[in-house]
């Protein structure tokens, strides 16, 4: 992968992470996990380029996430193998299985330590800079709350702000 300045980045972030979907991968290289995601978005914040991320405590990564002051952002493409490895990763517990072996990722180390995948074509490396918990209180349409937390749907997400530290691409 080639390091490049943040300031490069062309992306179309909404159909990036609304279609292709993404990878936030958080561990070290001896222990870590990844999990799919389709909500998210990344800006300008207190004058930094940051993204924001959105995990339910239930899931896997979440414990990783919250025990490490970095994640990773990968994205893989829009080909049929990316879109089985986000499925898979999207709705499979890194509990029960080894989704690395199960998708074929091949993991790859950063050089501040982080982990991403030889087949991204694109990775944020992000350091956290905010975290805190969703409420229900603080829903000012309702029709969201009941819609995405209702029923069986699970917790409410825990909210990531973190700076881009560095971008990597294949391309």
């Amino acid at each position: 992968m080639r390091k490049i300045e943040i300031s490069e980045l062309k992306e179309n972030f909404f159909e990036t992470i609304g279609k292709e979907w993404m990878l936030i991968t958080a561990g070290q290289e001896k222990s870590f996990n990844t999990m799919t995601a389709s909500w998210g978005g990344i800006g300008w914040l207190w004058n930094r380029p940051v993204v924001f991320v959105f995990i339910r405590p239930e899931r896997y990564t979440y414990q990783f996430t919250e025990k490490n002051d970095f994640f990773t952002l990968s994205f893989l493409g829009f080909d049929n193998q990316a879109r089985n490895t986000y499925n898979l990763c999207g709705t499979k517990s890194g509990r029960e299985i080894d989704k690395i072996k199960e998708t074929g990722l091949k993991p790859l180390i950063t050089e501040n330590g982080n982990i991403t995948f030889e087949q991204a074509r694109l990775t944020l490396e992000c350091r956290k800079l905010y975290v805190n918990d969703m409420n229900t209180d603080s829903f000012l349409e309702k029709s969201i709350l009941d819609k995405w937390y209702g029923g069986n749907h699970g917790n409410l997400h825990h909210i990531y702000i973190a700076e881009i530290i560095s971008a990597w691409t294949n391309e």
